[in-house]
């Protein structure tokens, strides 16, 4: 794995273009939450602009058959999906919903529960390896797959809970089992995994694990340290 600093508006350029097999990114959701660098405060038209600016650049290093899941909070979740697919224009593959047990309480209205991803590829030749990311069968069938069923696209993963080891100091650190269902899915050992946000090192970590290359870009250079 390979961390380096700085903005991802700025490095993603010198990537060759092509060379990317799978990106996985959890930008700032613009919900005004200092993360250290003032990156996730942005009004709503130049938040769109950035998604926009980065996304252009990042599908760039993307090859033909390569995919790109996306984190994002309710508020740009649709933007973002038009912006995948109309611009940029996309293949749809799933939005996903990352159900978790645990979230904040709310006296009006009702809790949230999920973060979305949405999940692209550039073409219907992209990897993925159902069989790779299969899990046990619920319910009894006549003609049940013995090595496990298809996830679906509700996903359900604890929050990494401030008591767990793996827990670090990022605000919005993502559980390893999470990444890992998309890099074994949408990926091969040997790939080239990218993190533009690369924030506590998640995904970089996952791929080290399950020998894939991995790439990560982060800003903040207290979070560049404790990846490393």
């Amino acid at each position: 794995p390979k961390v380096q600093p700085g903005d991802c508006l700025e490095l993603l350029p010198t990537l060759t273009p092509q060379a990317v097999d799978l990106i996985v990114a959890d930008p700032p959701y613009n919900l005004g939450k200092d993360y250290g660098n003032g990156s996730d405060s942005r009004d709503r038209n130049e938040y769109l602009d950035f998604s926009r600016q980065w996304l252009s650049v990042a599908l760039q290093s993307l090859k033909p058959t390569g995919s790109i899941y996306v984190f994002m909070g309710f508020r740009y979740i649709s933007h973002l999906y038009l912006l995948l697919e109309e611009e940029f224009s996309l293949k749809f593959n799933g939005w996903i919903a990352w159900h978790y047990t645990q979230g904040m309480g709310r006296k009006k209205g009702f809790s949230p529960r999920h973060d979305d991803i949405l999940f692209f590829s550039k073409s219907d030749e992209c990897t993925f390896n159902l069989d790779s990311v299969r899990v046990p069968q619920k319910y009894y069938r006549s003609r049940n797959n013995m090595r496990g069923a298809n996830p679906g696209d509700v996903w359900e993963f604890s929050h990494v809970h401030y008591c767990q080891e793996s827990r670090t100091s990022h605000p919005t650190q993502k559980p390893e089992g999470l990444l890992e269902r998309m890099v074994l899915a949408s990926s091969n050992p040997g790939d080239l995994v990218l993190d533009p946000f690369a924030g506590s090192g998640t995904t970089l970590r996952v791929c080290q694990q399950l020998g894939r290359r991995s790439l990560g870009f982060e800003l903040n250079p207290e979070y560049v340290e404790l990846i490393r």
